[in-house]
């Protein structure tokens, strides 16, 4: 069995790695990618439980950062930037709190490093109600998750993980796992009490998930860092404000 994480790399020079969101894959953060490309080598992880990388027996922030540093080993990345938007940020948080100097520069896209609401319950039943329902088309699926996701750019989102299968349509992602799990991913990222990796916090201007209450703890814990604000951008961010991210990013890290 092949343990390694799905990876889509391209471009030459200083390794970037890029973290999606939960339910997400890779391919969400191409933008991004293509964007650093010119100027690094660009790594576009599916985390585990996700897209096509392998399914873990139990899901946590601290095995997915793990997994990380194994394929870092395996390929031969002794240190590289790290890049995460929402539970990949929480990952890269991880990684970077884990004792080991790994990460050169931490970009955390809208997301603190505190422990979450369960506001996901509601996706997970209705996810679980789209796997066992038998769907045999995409707009089947989306019919039965409109009432719980009235938003059609969080559906859509969603829907890019649904694959056809024989016996209809089923996630790409590990849905049972992500559920058992959902305690855990939600939860603070563990590990050193404080990181010294400089850090670039970007939050979303109509995003709620980083407040100002979060900003004490992201600054006791990531005493490196900054909090830019993106105007006129939720929680994807990068889909929302995608020049202005790339570019913000790009400095950052070429800085």
């Amino acid at each position: 069995m092949n343990n390694s994480l799905r990876a889509v790399s391209g471009g030459k020079g200083r390794d970037v790695i890029l973290l999606h969101g939960l339910f997400g894959q890779g391919s969400n953060l191409r933008g991004i990618a293509r964007a650093l490309e010119p100027h690094f080598r660009v790594h576009c992880l599916d985390l585990p439980d996700h897209g096509r990388s392998p399914w873990l027996a139990s899901a946590s922030l601290e095995a997915y950062a793990n997994a990380v540093v194994a394929w870092m080993n395996s390929n031969h990345i002794d240190e590289s930037d790290v890049i995460g938007h929402s539970l990949g940020g929480k990952v890269a948080m991880q990684l970077a709190l884990g004792g080991i100097a790994r990460v050169r520069r931490l970009v955390v896209a809208d997301i603190a490093p505190v422990r979450y609401p369960a506001d996901h319950a509601e996706i997970l039943a209705v996810l679980a109600r789209v796997e066992a329902g038998g769907c045999t088309s995409r707009a089947a699926a989306e019919s039965l998750m409109v009432d719980v996701v009235p938003d059609p750019g969080v559906r859509a989102y969603l829907l890019m993980s649904l694959t056809g299968s024989a016996g209809g349509y089923r996630w790409r992602f590990n849905l049972a796992g992500l559920a058992a799990g959902y305690e855990q991913l939600r939860a603070a990222p563990a590990g050193q009490e404080q990181c010294q990796t400089p850090t670039l916090f970007l939050r979303g201007g109509e995003s709620g998930y980083i407040t100002a209450d979060h900003m004490s703890e992201i600054s006791r814990r990531f005493p490196q860092s900054r909090v830019q604000l993106v105007p006129d951008a939720g929680h994807w961010l990068h889909v929302d404000q995608p020049e202005l991210v790339c570019d913000v990013i790009q400095r950052y890290l070429l800085a």
